[in-house]
């Protein structure tokens, strides 16, 4: 296991990365994969309006929870392709990139595709670093110590117990992305809010005209809650296992390119249903490395980006999911030690007043 000292102490040497850089680009695995992406994507859209379908035809019975549930997949199979597009990896050009990213996210699955790119751009500058990776701010749950000594209010109470709740808690990530894009359309930075807020509302118009139309209000609302509740496990379980319980930077903790992404991040073993479930963010070290390689690319870029770490003495961590998810909910029990304390000392402190 990676300490945080090791992040600290780690010699910088500019060139390190360069070397890795040429190595890969004379692999050719920086090449786009066009004939990849078209059969991914048009698998994508197939599950997508085929959930859909299955929906309209199911109608009013209770078994469209089970469809519910193969729309909760394909909403995170769309988000993974706004992941790919947004990072450059199936167009060349920027302009075809984001609009289909804004199709795929804000017309798709109700998720501000502006928005995410900003705040996954700053993470993937600065991934796991407790002042500047936006993915660590200490919103509901605290990702450290340091977070949980300075908690009030949600965090202060969830934290103590976050471990045990992480997982339930992922059912709301669903709403808590679709409420996140709707309040950065208030922010003036946002390049084009106009369009970006028009499909945005343009789909939860749809969505709930659907769900309404179909359904009877209880099974709608039934349904609304399996979707995007098991949306949110989905998604979450796909990015927990990326950074979470890896070492954690600091202030002015700045290792080279090279180690601030290696170090921090760590991948996941598993064949080619792992590689579709995560949509290829199993290789999470070789993705921060190299964040616009076509995605299929990444499982051989692994064995290059293995064998140099190994070179360099720098610590390469790759582990089951299983086992990933494990050191998840362990650095979250860790982190919310200090808040077990002081409420384990509260009711002291009362006897005593």
């Amino acid at each position: 296991m990676i300490d945080e000292t090791t992040v600290r102490t780690a010699p910088r040497p500019g060139s390190d990365f360069a070397r890795l850089s040429k190595k890969i680009a004379d692999s050719g695995l920086m090449n786009r994969r066009p004939g990849y992406y078209t059969v991914r994507l048009t698998a994508v859209t197939a599950l997508y309006a085929g959930a859909w379908t299955a929906f309209v035809v199911v109608g009013a019975s209770w078994w469209t929870l089970a469809v519910a549930t193969v729309l909760a997949v394909a909403f995170g199979q769309v988000a993974l392709a706004a992941h790919d597009l947004a990072h450059r990896q199936v167009f060349r050009l920027r302009r075809a990139s984001e609009t289909s990213g804004r199709i795929a996210g804000n017309a798709g699955i109700g998720m501000g595709f502006g928005w995410w790119q900003d705040k996954h751009t700053r993470h993937h500058a600065n991934p796991n670093h407790e002042e500047l990776d936006p993915d660590i701010v200490p919103d509901i749950v605290v990702w450290t110590r340091d977070q949980a000594d300075v908690a009030r209010g949600l965090p202060r109470l969830i934290g103590r117990s976050q471990a045990y709740l992480f997982f339930p808690l992922l059912t709301l990530e669903g709403f808590n992305l679709h409420v996140a894009s709707v309040r950065s359309l208030a922010n003036h930075a946002l390049k084009h809010r106009t369009a970006e807020g028009a499909l945005l509302f343009g789909h939860f118009a749809v969505y709930l005209t659907a769900l309404f139309l179909v359904l009877p209000p209880g099974m709608a609302f039934a349904f609304l809650a399996v979707h995007q509740g098991l949306f949110g496990v989905y998604l979450g379980s796909i990015f927990a296992p990326n950074h979470k319980g890896m070492p954690v930077l600091k202030g002015g903790d700045r290792p080279d390119f090279l180690r601030r992404q290696v170090l921090t991040s760590r991948d996941v073993h598993g064949g080619w249903f792992t590689d579709i479930a995560l949509g290829s963010l199993n290789y999470q070290i070789e993705h921060h490395l190299f964040p616009s390689m076509p995605s299929p690319n990444l499982r051989r870029a692994q064995i290059l980006v293995r064998r140099y770490c190994q070179e360099l003495d720098v610590a390469y961590l790759e582990t089951s999911l299983a086992a990933s998810y494990g050191q998840t909910l362990r650095s979250l029990h860790r982190a919310g030690a200090p808040l077990r304390r002081a409420a384990g000392a509260q009711p002291h402190e009362n006897a005593r007043t």
